[in-house]
């Protein structure tokens, strides 16, 4: 299984935050020498549903989340940890719920 990187080196950050759900939800998009887009995020306590544009992969750093697909069964929903992944497709969305601490996550937007 790949491990969640430590670092990107060469990077630009954006100083202004994202921040949802009345700050319970914020991030920082980085550009990679390369060009790519990513976000580093903090997810705290809650239950929060998302949209993509674009498909997407969800790296878990630290903590936990449980995970819902939009169009999945309710039962479907799956615990990631650090060093799990999941993918979203594009125009589509997903719950997610962090049921205590803080879930720190990468999201990379999938070509």
């Amino acid at each position: 299984m790949p491990t969640v990187p430590a670092q990107f080196p060469n990077v630009t950050a954006l100083t202004k935050a994202n921040v949802y759900f009345d700050g319970k939800v914020v991030s920082h998009a980085i550009v990679l020498a390369d060009g790519e887009k990513k976000t580093l995020g903090l997810i705290y306590p809650g239950a929060f549903h998302f949209g993509t544009g674009a498909p997407e992969r969800m790296e878990i750093v630290a903590g936990a989340c449980k995970v819902t697909l939009d169009g999945a069964p309710a039962d479907s929903a799956a615990i990631y940890k650090a060093g799990e992944h999941f993918d979203v497709p594009g125009k589509s969305g997903f719950n997610i719920e962090v049921e205590g601490g803080i879930c720190e996550y990468i999201c990379s937007y999938l070509v």
